[in-house]
């Protein structure tokens, strides 16, 4: 641990020393107020900037403490690493040194990520970090290469998405603690797997929110749909950005995480000339670079803007990566045909193809969702920047019964699903439990303790559907049954049909290892204009190395001529094949290309044809 880094909140020195780091400088006077084990009150000095510290002796990990302010009011530490009796209760001093068995982790290149997104609470019956540590033979023999976890900081009760965090620095204390998520880290860098977290810099939940005690973290300039935005770019903003920078860096050198996943970036409201993700990118990167590791930063952001994933060179924000909801709308909108809310701009063939060839469907067409034109070119940007999904948490549990994809279309469409966005150029994210067809909805869940705040909830998500005209109400998001629903049923990854989807999964992303490693990278890859009814293909081709990977999204068989090299073809792989519970391929298994083929392909398919081996 480099302690240069840890200089907010409490860190335990050894020798039962710990040094006391807080800002708060409208406060007239500040004192740690030490409530166990022995009850005592430590007057801290203030500096120029406003931060108030000390170094106090006999403070052991373990002590429990709050903040008592002018007003003699005790609050929790807003840089606390370990709240054990929630967000009102005292913070506890932890010992964050942990015994790391990963030495030589150094991180996987962004292009080898195949994320698989999880909820800590939902993915095992207990619902803790360290029961997720069983499964990771699993998820590594799947294929998959990352863990994302949804946020971990602590919000209120024990029942949350995570979005309504209130102390950044602290690991929930229903997932185990700061300890649990060490050894999950560890555990999973042994096997060869990176983590990244789902962090939320734009805003704080509203229970147990108390950093507006301490100072102008916040400001009334602009609004968020989830409460006061941050100040980062008004009077103080300084040290707000520090705040969060010094969050992150404790995320990648307390918790040794690969990549952090930036929640809802446009909700980051932040005219200045040198941004906060700007100087979060430099941070982290600067510090990976120190590190010796890959270490990597993925935003989400609705407002299509490729200056997110541009280096600052150029005028970007110089981030990593960038979730691509349009490669999600465009496929949902075609498999379910859905045309409420945001998916009345999505529905057509050309605009799946448009984010398979560019990143961006609307690059600044005219959206009618928005009635505006919306985003801008993303068409030199490289496409190991863009992260790809069929499903993940917001486009399930934001639906009003939280139904996946499973539940919405039949077998076929869903392996068609699964092989667009395994077998392609981008980053593929797997939401928990869709590689075996999970069925159990994943539900938006909170367990406030606020009656007028659970209300508030209810309201709003009932507000929030209304766009899409769905007749249902949504599931009561404080009742404890909500929570429930989403647990996965583990048990069902070796039955049935369930088995045969991960089977198919796992022969998935082998191809896709296998197709990635034999070319030349993600850019090597082209797609054929076909001009057929809604078939797509990518070839890959590299040296002497040659691969097609067709996608029918016909409902019914097609019968297409392609351009193909002269020679005989063979298929190698077939979605509709027996062995994956298909009706039977209709491609034929040699494939004579006189430099145009003329082949049959099921309906929502997916084969992949290859060069027949020449004999020696």
């Amino acid at each position: 641990m480099n302690r240069n880094q840890i200089n907010l909140g409490a860190d335990y020195l050894g020798e039962d020393q710990t040094s006391f780091r807080v800002w708060a400088p409208q406060v007239k006077a500040l004192a740690v107020h030490l409530v166990s084990p022995r009850d005592r009150i430590v007057n801290l000095v203030k500096d120029e900037r406003g931060y108030y510290q000390g170094r106090i002796k006999d403070v052991a990990p373990g002590t429990e403490y709050l903040y008592r302010l002018e007003d003699r009011v005790d609050y929790p530490d807003p840089a606390s690493r370990f709240q054990p009796h929630g967000v009102h209760g005292p913070s506890a001093v932890v010992n964050l040194d942990f015994p790391w068995e990963d030495r030589g982790w150094g991180g996987l290149p962004l292009d080898d990520y195949i994320i698989y997104e999880l909820h800590a609470g939902a993915f095992t019956e207990a619902g803790t970090l360290e029961d997720i540590i069983p499964y990771l033979d699993i998820l590594k023999n799947l294929g998959v290469t990352a863990l994302e976890l949804m946020p971990v900081a602590q919000f209120p009760g024990g029942r949350n998405w995570g979005y309504d965090g209130v102390y950044p620095f602290a690991v929930q204390n229903s997932y185990g603690g700061p300890a649990a998520l060490q050894r999950l880290v560890n555990e999973s860098h042994k096997r060869g797997l990176a983590v990244i977290l789902d962090v939320v810099y734009n805003h704080l939940g509203p229970e147990g929110n108390y950093l507006a005690k301490f100072g102008p973290y916040f400001t009334d300039r602009y609004k968020t749909p989830w409460g006061p935005a941050m100040n980062l770019d008004g009077p103080h903003s300084d040290e707000v950005r520090n705040f969060f920078i010094q969050n992150a860096l404790d995320w990648i050198s307390v918790f040794r995480l690969d990549a952090l996943r930036i929640d809802a970036v446009h909700g980051l409201f932040d005219f200045s000339a040198r941004t906060f993700l700007e100087e979060l990118a430099e941070t982290i990167h600067r510090e990976a670079e120190r590190l010796g590791r890959r270490i990597y930063l993925i935003a989400e952001s609705d407002l299509n803007d490729s200056r997110l994933v541009r280096p600052s060179a150029t005028g970007g924000y110089g981030l990593d990566g960038q979730w691509n909801d349009d490669f999600h709308h465009a496929l949902h909108a075609l498999l379910t045909e859905e045309k409420v809310g945001y998916y009345q701009d999505f529905g057509r063939f050309d605009h799946l193809v448009q984010a398979c060839r560019e990143g961006y469907v609307y690059s600044g067409q005219y959206s009618l969702y928005r009635r505006r034109r919306h985003g801008n070119s993303s068409v030199d940007v490289r496409r190991r920047c863009f992260v790809v999904f069929s499903q993940n948490h917001d486009q399930i549990g934001n639906r009003p019964w939280g139904d996946r994809l499973s539940r919405l279309v039949d077998f076929e469409r869903l392996k068609l699903a699964a092989g667009l966005v395994l077998l392609s150029p981008f980053i593929p994210l797997l939401f928990m439990g869709e590689e075996y067809g999970e069925e159990a909805p994943f539900l938006y869940f909170v367990s406030h303790s606020d009656p007028g705040l659970i209300e508030a909830v209810r309201r709003g998500r009932r507000e929030e559907f209304s766009a899409f005209d769905w007749p249902e109400l949504p599931p009561d998001p404080r009742a404890e049954s909500t929570f429930h629903r989403a647990k996965l049923n583990q048990h069902a990854r070796g039955e049935g049909r369930h088995q045969v989807l991960s089977a198919y999964y796992k022969e998935i992303i082998k191809w896709r290892k296998r197709l990635r490693s034999a070319s030349a990278g993600p850019e090597a890859w082209t797609l054929l204009d076909l001009d057929q009814p809604k078939v797509l293909a990518w070839l890959v081709e590299d040296g002497g190395y040659k691969a097609a990977i067709m996608f029918c999204l016909n409902e019914q068989p097609v019968s297409i001529a392609f351009p193909l090299e002269v020679g005989l073809w063979q298929k190698q792989f077939g979605s509709s094949d027996r062995d994956w519970q298909g009706p039977g391929s209709l491609t034929p298994e040699l494939i004579d290309s006189d430099g145009t083929a003329k082949v049959t392909f099921n309906g929502y398919s997916v084969t992949i044809i290859l060069p027949y081996p020449k004999k020696d």
